[in-house]
């Protein structure tokens, strides 16, 4: 019987095929979605789009700018503009005090009319004046407001508001020097500003055409850069998803600065992943060593004493210890089998395989069990059939699947395993037993799964699970099917 440290190895060595296994299932979806054209993330926390953030940044940046270039240029075009209606103004007001004279002690003022026209523009600005002496209205508007001047000022500007529009008004005065007396002579003009305004909205119009272009084409920018820069990480991201599983070596691509401690990481992660591979085969060849050996010695002993014990209650005893001895190797090594296969299905190693060969060799080797329950091995070849494969997995598969039909196959009844390889490479093994229960054909390749009509046969349910993974690894599947004369079919195809 087994020890305690036996059955230890043994459960250890199930959660070991348990977890190799949920990693293969990982690859495998890797594989569809690699497929499909689509890259898994539902095993990654999203948290926003990088792609997105840029996007928002970057055109984010260039509305603010466009906004900023906007009312700077709008409020310089409106600083020059004044400056241009001050300086017409201030003109107007010079031409008409270079008008004003001293006569007998009273001023005296020619309006020019130059000083008026010049005022003139294409949206016929209202213009107003008043012309003061000492502070008595001599001609103009007496209710136009005018700015007081402090002195030593010789002239200013103010903006105001002027029977209900808006005005500039620009004010100088002069000193008239008579014989013995001194006059001061003020003049204002005022010019509402409609003219102005026209032209600052044609400028802010053109500006803001001008910003809207400069926000397109930034945002356009935007868009490509940002495009570029995630293409650098798209790039990797396609480079490790075509990767096979059983690449493992550092990656070469040329990438950005930024990205070196990304890849760097990547091949340092590969290279841990690369040495517990290496370890963990090493571990199963080594477990497989020291599982099945102490089982088969106490099996040796168990079936020695056996022989010698005469009691019949002893002897259904020994019996009994064997029977479990079988049933116990059986399970340890096909756990270790199946083990293994998940290991070499991960990192599958290809070469060409010739099937009717290794089929043949492997019926050969299983003939002596064979007859010891009278039953036939039979293969039936067909033209040469060659594929690609791991020819250490393909072995495990068909071997599980002829030693399945042999527990079930009946005494006198034959085996036959065929080859077809048109329209596709098959590979059917088919007995003549009670075949499959027809209502749980659908789960027997699942792990552990045994039929309801497997009582009193040694089994752990993992034969058809083998051959069905090895089947998956190498890009096909694997049919159960019943015999319409009786018997059970289990097809390969690759």
């Amino acid at each position: 019987m087994m020890t305690t440290y036996q059955k230890m190895r043994l459960k250890f060595m199930s959660v070991v095929c348990a977890a190799t296994l949920k990693d293969r299932q990982y690859r495998s979806r890797r594989c569809a979605a690699l497929a499909t054209g689509s890259i898994m993330t539902e095993d990654a926390i999203v948290f926003g789009s990088l792609r997105n953030r840029l996007v928002v940044i970057l055109t984010g940046g260039a509305a603010l700018l466009a906004i900023v270039l906007f009312l700077f240029v709008r409020g310089y075009a409106a600083l020059i503009t004044q400056q241009g209606q001050d300086n017409i103004l201030s003109a107007s007001v010079s031409s008409i005090l270079g008008t004003a004279v001293l006569r007998d002690g009273n001023v005296e003022l020619d309006l020019p009319y130059a000083s008026l026209l010049i005022l003139s523009t294409p949206a016929d600005d209202r213009v107003f004046y008043a012309i003061y002496a000492d502070g008595a209205l001599l001609s103009g508007y007496d209710d136009l407001e005018v700015p007081q001047l402090q002195a030593g000022d010789e002239g200013s500007f103010a903006s105001l508001t002027y029977d209900g529009a808006q005005i500039r008004v620009a004010t100088a005065t002069r000193t008239l020097i008579g014989a013995d007396v001194l006059r001061q002579v003020s003049v204002s003009v005022a010019q509402t500003q409609d003219a102005l305004s026209d032209k600052l909205n044609r400028i802010s119009r053109n500006v803001a055409v001008f910003g809207a272009g400069f926000f397109a084409l930034a945002t356009a920018l935007s868009f490509w850069a940002t495009s570029a820069t995630i293409g650098q990480l798209r790039r990797l991201t396609t480079s490790v998803t075509l990767r096979g599983p059983q690449d493992l070596s550092p990656f070469s691509i040329p990438v950005p600065s930024e990205m070196a401690p990304l890849v760097g990481s990547l091949n340092t992660l590969m290279l841990r992943l690369d040495q517990s591979l290496k370890q963990s085969e090493d571990f199963i060849t080594e477990a497989a060593h020291r599982v099945r050996t102490p089982l088969a010695t106490v099996r040796s002993y168990a079936e020695a004493t056996l022989q010698r014990v005469q009691n019949l209650e002893n002897r259904n005893a020994l019996r009994a210890m064997v029977r479990a001895i079988d049933e116990s190797s059986r399970a340890a090594g096909q756990l270790l089998d199946h083990a293994m296969v998940t290991l070499r299905a991960g990192n599958l190693s290809r070469e060409a395989v010739d099937l009717v060969a290794l089929l043949g060799d492997l019926v050969q080797r299983m003939t002596p069990i064979a007859e010891m329950r009278d039953v036939t091995l039979k293969l039936e070849p067909c033209n040469p059939a060659q594929m690609l494969g791991d020819p250490i997995l393909l072995q495990n598969a068909f071997s599980n699947l002829i030693d399945n039909a042999l527990k079930y196959a009946p005494a006198d009844t034959a085996i036959v395993i065929y080859i077809h390889n048109a329209p596709t490479l098959t590979v059917d093994v088919k007995d003549q037993g009670p075949g499959f229960p027809s209502d749980e054909i659908h789960k027997l390749a699942g792990r552990f799964v045994r039929g309801s009509d497997t009582s009193g046969h040694v089994g752990s349910g993992l034969g058809l699970t083998i051959a069905q993974d090895v089947a998956l690894a190498h890009g096909g599947k694997m049919i159960l099917s019943n015999r319409p004369g009786g018997g059970a079919c289990a097809t390969l195809q690759f």
